[in-house]
């Protein structure tokens, strides 16, 4: 569980490598409407199994398909900077 503040104009990550065969439960709350998404990189491919535009919460779960660092980012389009309260689970 951590607490992140998202600026203005910005984002922010929490990232960590996750093994095939995972199943990770997560949450979050934010202050504010974020552009939200789980992703990671193959290659120069980027894929992203999960993704949400402009919402203070979502939750979901998480099958780890392959061995990989997972990134779960927010991205604030606002003038003030927001805050997001997130739970990960393994």
């Amino acid at each position: 569980e951590r607490k992140l503040s998202v600026a203005p104009g910005s984002f922010v990550e929490l990232c960590g490598a996750l093994e095939r065969g995972q199943t990770v439960t997560w949450r979050y709350e934010a202050s504010g409407p974020l552009d939200f998404n789980i992703h990671f990189h193959e290659g120069k491919a980027v894929r992203t199994p999960a993704r949400a535009e402009q919402a203070r919460d979502a939750r979901g779960k998480l099958s780890v398909e392959s061995a990989q660092d997972y990134c779960w980012m927010w991205s604030n389009k606002a003038a003030a900077a927001a805050s997001v309260q997130v739970r990960v689970a393994v």
